[in-house]
């Protein structure tokens, strides 16, 4: 064998403990994305008498603050990497406040007026941003950390969606019967953000400890990494002083100078983006379809059943299949099945019924593949970019991967509350009944079916145009001789 020769090194194996510890993160990730996407819109609207186009503002607005942020948390996660071989601190910071502010944005009660009220919903949504995406942006970089090996992302990351799964479920379900507890809407959303802020803060308590593991992992760093921020680097102290030095205008040319050095990047974020908004329309009318389409507001919570418990099955499945067929094309099959699923439900606007909850199934089959292959396949662009590029800077990486899945899930209530508006919908408070017209019935069903089978055909696009394969990471594991 010539000294040129590069033989294969095996990646290392996680830890079941690692896993679990990591997967953990997701019950405070499945939390936030869920309660605020299915309630706080409709919380504004038949709640606090908010209007329809005012409380999709609201939303918004504190979502654009997080697009905003992320990329700075991601840039500034790098540099704490760099000194001190750890981003756990950012990660501890969101999940000890976060709580407090969720609990804070479910407090205002009716009697404080539209207006007011409308205010300190905002304020409160703001600061419950904050801490999320203190402790996210660090979370989601974790993965190329851990592990470099191409299935083993799959498996830790497949793990984890099983866990998001089960904690969207948990909260989805669980969330409106704690607000209906007590009797009365007003303390009754107060218990559901006082315990569901309680649990997602210690789902992320525990998986902060996963950081600490990270500096840890891979004592013998591949190519890949020897010039990257996924480790701990010999000149960890030129590094940490180099990004200190940064202002804020060159840590966000940072972040567009890695989406237009990375074509993967680009196109799996353009695919996530679009599938963010597209699934964020669902979440979002799901609330409105329950009530005026089924008539029932308690069937959120069979919705919710029928889109998750499929997805509890399907994950492992779509993990199997991503190792036979390649990630991005058992990707591609999930978002067509989505799609299908979704357009399907427009029925509802001649004939609606509980077949409903049957399409609904279907969607969450496809939702975990979704969910899980994607963040699965966002490892595999950090470290390709590292091999290639040699920058190796995965929380500007995570940081846009973030701002754009919050762009996503904004828009999505956003494009909810238009339609409403569009269609005439109605707003009331607390305690008083109204009749919607058969209008804004339309644009709910529309809302939930039409708009994200649309934007779920429009997702496509971007992802046939990913090109990183099996090959292009396996090439990482090998060492010269």
């Amino acid at each position: 064998m010539s000294n040129e020769a590069r033989p294969e090194r095996a990646p290392s194996r996680l830890s079941l403990r690692t896993i679990a510890t990591y997967a953990a993160g997701s019950v405070g990730t499945g939390g936030y994305a869920t309660l605020p996407g299915l309630v706080l819109t409709y919380f504004l609207t038949d709640n606090l008498g908010v209007a329809a186009l005012a409380a999709g503002l609201i939303v918004t607005v504190a979502k654009v603050w997080d697009v905003v942020i992320d990329p700075l948390i991601g840039a500034a996660s790098d540099r704490q990497l760099a000194r001190t071989g750890s981003r756990r601190g950012f990660m501890i910071t969101g999940a000890i406040t976060l709580p407090v502010f969720f609990a804070l944005t479910f407090a205002v009660p009716p009697s404080w007026g539209p207006a007011a009220g409308a205010i300190c919903v905002l304020l409160a949504f703001l600061g419950t941003a904050t801490a999320f995406s203190l402790f996210q942006v660090p979370y989601v970089a974790l993965p190329a950390e851990l592990t470099d090996g191409y299935d083993e992302r799959t498996r830790l990351l497949g793990w984890r969606v099983i866990v998001l799964t089960a904690a969207i479920l948990l909260f989805g379900a669980g969330g409106p019967m704690l607000r209906r507890a007590t009797g009365d809407p007003v303390t009754g959303y107060l218990l559901m953000g006082i315990v569901a802020g309680l649990a997602i803060g210690v789902g992320m308590l525990i998986a902060a400890r996963t950081a600490r593991a990270s500096a840890l992992a891979s004592p013998t760093p591949s190519p890949a990494r020897l010039h990257s921020a996924d480790e701990t680097p010999r000149n960890a102290g030129d590094l940490g002083r180099g990004m200190q030095s940064r202002g804020l205008r060159e840590q966000y040319l940072s972040g567009f100078r890695t989406l237009r050095r990375s074509a993967p990047f680009r196109a799996l974020l353009g695919t996530f983006v679009l599938q963010a908004l597209a699934t964020g329309t669902m979440l979002a009318g799901a609330q409105y379809v329950a009530r005026w389409v089924l008539g029932d507001e308690a069937a959120v919570e069979i919705l919710f059943v029928a889109l998750v418990a499929p997805a509890l099955i399907a994950t492992p499945a779509w993990t199997a299949l991503s190792r036979r067929t390649g990630k991005e094309r058992a990707f591609l099959g999930a978002s067509i099945l989505f799609l299908i699923a979704s357009a399907s439900i427009v029925i509802a606007v001649w004939m609606p019924g509980v077949w409903i909850y049957a399409s609904v199934a279907v969607a969450g089959i496809a939702y975990a593949g979704l969910q899980s292959l994607p963040m699965a396949m966002l490892p595999d662009v950090i470290s390709h970019d590292a091999r290639t590029g040699g920058s190796g800077q995965a929380g500007t990486f995570t940081g846009i991967w973030t701002a754009g899945e919050t762009v996503g899930f904004a828009l999505g209530a956003t494009a909810v509350s238009l339609m409403l508006a569009a269609t005439g919908y109605i707003s009331t408070v607390a305690g008083v009944e109204t009749v919607q017209p058969d209008a804004a019935v339309t644009g709910i069903v529309l809302s939930f079916s039409i708009l994200p089978a649309v934007l779920m055909a429009l997702s496509i696009l971007p992802l046939s145009r990913y090109r990183l394969r099996r090959s292009d990471i396996d090439a990482a594991q090998t060492l010269p001789a």
